[in-house]
């Protein structure tokens, strides 16, 4: 992968799936920004890798980020494909906030995505959380072409360590791969529905659901009319696809 360095990753679907510790991550994360080495990071689960497959331009940046496994369905499918789950279920809900508190050295950290409102609310979260960092929103995620020059200025001058991109799958690595580069950040991170968490704007499941991996059946009761194709139709899908895959024997790519 031309940024990212030579991980070895587990094929899932087509997409490199970086088999990582949570400490590993973290260690890499950090790595990465001490030798500023551009990356664009992002999280393949069963519904962004359904996407992939069926979204050439969207599978084919992906082979230029690193990618860390986000869920149960990537684990199952790791399992089937390579026998063994992925070491961590580094979901970018919990790994991006238990990053920033990790990372002690102060570092700037930028923000895109989401309604006004809630990425306001999401930056004074973060700011509890790991107040050692200085945080700046470069924007919210209503922004047209027209404003991406005065974006791209706005990351030039911040000059984000880390840079959180919240526009849901696939227009923020989308965005992310024709947008940035070394000149913006040095860590950019796909992070969905990140900054709706941390605002209050969506509710995570409660704890005990978290643990036994259904917080994708709790997002399904939360909000059936708008995830249920994700879920009902998306799941079943995936494990198709994954069965697929396992008749034709790919496995590994570096």
């Amino acid at each position: 992968m031309d940024d990212n360095g030579p991980i070895p990753g587990r094929l899932i679907l087509g997409v490199p799936v970086a088999p990582l510790r949570r400490d590993e991550a973290i260690a890499e994360m950090a790595e990465r920004i001490s030798s500023r080495q551009f990356t664009r990071v992002t999280w393949l689960n069963a519904h962004n890798a359904n996407l992939a497959c069926e979204n050439s331009e969207f599978r084919s940046v992906l082979q230029d980020f690193l990618v860390l496994p986000d869920g149960i369905g990537v684990d199952i499918a790791s399992k089937l494909l390579h026998g063994t789950p992925f070491p961590a279920n580094l979901n970018g809900t919990d790994f991006t906030p238990a990053l920033l508190q990790a990372l002690q050295q102060p570092l700037r950290i930028g923000l895109i995505g989401a309604r006004p409102e809630v990425v306001k609310r999401a930056a004074a979260k973060f700011r509890e959380l790991a107040p050692q960092h200085e945080y700046r929103i470069i924007s919210d995620g209503f922004f047209t072409p027209a404003d991406e020059p005065r974006l791209s200025q706005a990351l030039q001058d911040f000059a984000p360590h880390i840079l959180l991109v919240a526009m849901g799958v696939p227009r923020q690595e989308l965005f992310m791969a024709r947008m940035l580069g070394p000149q913006h950040c040095i860590l950019a991170f796909g992070v969905g529905a990140l900054f709706d968490f941390m605002g209050g704007a969506v509710p995570r499941a409660p704890a005990h659901i978290q643990r036994l991996r259904l917080e994708w059946a709790y997002r399904l009761m939360q909000e059936p009319r708008r995830l249920w194709r994700r879920y009902i139709v998306g799941n079943p899908l995936f494990l198709i696809r994954v069965l697929q895959a396992k008749l034709k024997g790919v496995k590994w790519v570096q």
